[in-house]
């Protein structure tokens, strides 16, 4: 049984977040509109095949979901809404989960303007205007019911990642308000940081520092990161709104 659309950003690479978060979102009952943008994925040069974005749709349609995919520059202002358009073409788009993101390594004294402006506005004004559209777009009996969901992630990464943390604090900002600003049509909005989690860019010493530091002794998996997300997007998650969630193994917490 269907319940209803997601749109998740960011289903780009096999490896990545956005890839376990498909599956067992579709696993769970959801149809989904996918965006990915090849171009981003090739420029950082992380690991991924031609064909990932497909291959991620045709594995959640064996488990029974219908799926759009939906090639996306999210840096371009007039895609947001072109997106939520596409994937309420059926009047039934009830969630969004951004797992999209721009992460391109700098410092102070290294990050250019351009680079700058481009984190900011895939990270951040792309999430804005995605909820802007969706609010837009709600069918009215998810109004009624109160089930509009947003879950989005974030990360807590700061020195030497400037512009890829900034813009994402100002994500968390925005998610935040929308809990409040977007209460009366309904939508509950959450933020999870998963901590660390090897999608491609860690080598033999991150993963030993990262497992040094967390107390559960063991690297975060797309899996943990989406045991979360499909339970705040369930009934049973009805009551979380308005938070940023550390789902990290406790990651850090000793520091």
């Amino acid at each position: 049984m269907t319940r209803g659309t997601v749109l998740l950003t960011g289903v780009g690479r096999r490896r990545g977040i956005a890839a376990g978060l498909a599956v067992a979102l579709a696993r769970a009952g959801w149809d989904l509109a996918l965006s990915h943008w090849p171009d981003y994925d090739g420029r950082v040069g992380l690991e991924h095949g031609a064909d990932d974005a497909e291959t991620i749709a045709q594995e959640c349609r064996e488990l029974g979901a219908d799926v759009l995919l939906l090639p996306a520059d999210l840096a371009d202002p007039q895609v947001p809404e072109q997106l939520v358009r596409a994937a309420n073409a059926r009047g039934d788009l009830t969630a969004i989960v951004m797992s999209h993101a721009e992460s391109v390594d700098s410092a102070i004294r290294t990050t250019t303007v351009e680079s700058w402006d481009r984190h900011f506005a895939v990270n951040a004004r792309a999430a804005w205007l995605l909820l802007k559209a969706f609010a837009e777009h709600l069918p009215s009996d998810v109004r009624e019911r109160g089930a509009a969901r947003v879950v989005a992630l974030t990360s807590d990464h700061t020195a030497h990642n400037l512009p890829y943390g900034a813009s994402k604090g100002a994500l968390d900002r925005t998610i935040v308000a929308a809990a409040h600003e977007l209460a009366d049509l309904g939508v509950r909005a959450n933020v999870i940081n998963p901590g660390p989690i090897d999608t491609g860019w860690m080598d033999d010493e991150i993963r030993a520092a990262v497992t040094a530091q967390t107390p559960l002794g063991r690297l975060g998996t797309p899996q943990d990161t989406a045991d979360l997300v499909c339970f705040l997007l369930s009934e049973a998650g009805g009551w979380i709104t308005g938070q940023v969630l550390y789902s990290n193994g406790g990651f850090r917490t000793a520091d």
